[in-house]
């Protein structure tokens, strides 16, 4: 690529302490155009059904992504040095109308991919996924989802809403967002209302991946599986931190016991390496929940992660 790329800001350059908190010290871009991916706040948490909190979540990821280096020492991906990404600040709401900040969320993504530019989302809770799955279909039509949750989020309705952070998954389903077959839900567990409420999603042709299946074992044979299962087509990474344990992740709004550990969610994103992936989010970061900053500072590292496999990353010999 022939235009500039841009480089996070070096600890010697600046102490880590200092300066302003865009995501890993990346500059602050206002237009997305030019770029091949950007950092996106969604301070989103009216949709939430238990703890609020997650409106705080992409500033505090930002706060805590200020350790994170451009190289990664494991994968030997080197994402800044063939992509041009940096953080384009938050998406604009309106804190006392869901309805409405799901209509903003919407047009703000449709104004990011007019202009070629991919996404990693930062919120934020679930419920603003639905509107940026809507916008990505008008860019690519429907697109395969690696979803990690500790819930479906399939619900039809929550206090009889049809949007909300337990419903986006069946409302993508409904309007024919998502590829069907091409759908798998890694994490899923607690308890429930119903036995549907994970085999509604069997049923639509979702391949749902419990917990419990998850335990005391790597991912990475999942992945080889999840890799073929996808294939060409684009694909959505959307990753819920209340997929992890609460031992790891416990600033979330509905945290569930026997979830994933740190290692098995980043044996997920990096199992994702080769994948034609259409954009990403982080969601459900609720930092007043954890005030040591270690959910926000999972978070950011994972969405270090999903940035390291997006095509086009160069990999050092």
């Amino acid at each position: 690529m022939e235009h500039a790329l841009y480089q996070p800001m070096g600890g010697n350059v600046m102490p880590r302490f200092g300066g302003i908190a865009t995501m890993m010290r990346l500059p602050y871009v206002e237009n997305p155009a030019g770029l091949d991916v950007a950092f996106v706040g969604v301070p989103l948490d009216i949709g939430t059904s238990n703890r609020s909190g997650t409106r705080f979540g992409p500033r505090q990821i930002r706060t805590e992504s200020v350790l994170l280096r451009p190289y990664n020492m494991a994968t030997r991906a080197a994402p800044f040095d063939s992509l041009k990404v940096a953080d384009i600040g938050d998406v604009a709401l309106n804190p006392y109308s869901l309805l409405d900040s799901v209509r903003m969320i919407e047009e703000a993504y449709d104004r990011i991919y007019a202009t070629g530019c991919k996404t990693i989302s930062m919120g934020g809770d679930h419920t603003m996924t639905l509107p940026i799955l809507r916008s990505i279909h008008k860019q690519y039509g429907k697109v395969g989802l690696i979803h990690v949750d500790a819930h479906a989020d399939v619900n039809d309705t929550m206090n009889g809403e049809k949007i909300a952070h337990g419903t986006p998954f069946r409302r993508a389903f409904e309007e024919g967002l998502l590829d069907p077959q091409r759908v798998v839900q890694i994490g899923l567990r607690g308890t429930g209302y119903h036995a549907d409420d994970f085999d509604w999603c069997r049923a639509q042709g979702f391949r749902v991946v419990q917990a419990e299946e998850c335990w005391n074992k790597s991912l990475a044979p999942l992945m080889e599986e999840v890799r073929a299962q996808m294939g060409d087509g684009p694909v959505y990474l959307t990753f819920d931190i209340d997929g992890l344990d609460p031992a790891f992740a416990p600033g979330t709004g509905t945290p569930e016991i026997g979830g994933l550990t740190v290692q098995q969610g980043m044996e997920i994103i990096r199992g994702a390496k080769g994948l034609n992936i259409a954009s990403a989010d982080i969601v459900e970061v609720s930092p007043p929940y954890d005030q040591a900053g270690t959910t926000a500072l999972v978070a950011a590292n994972l969405a270090y992660e999903m940035l390291c496999v997006f095509p086009g990353v160069k990999y050092r010999a």
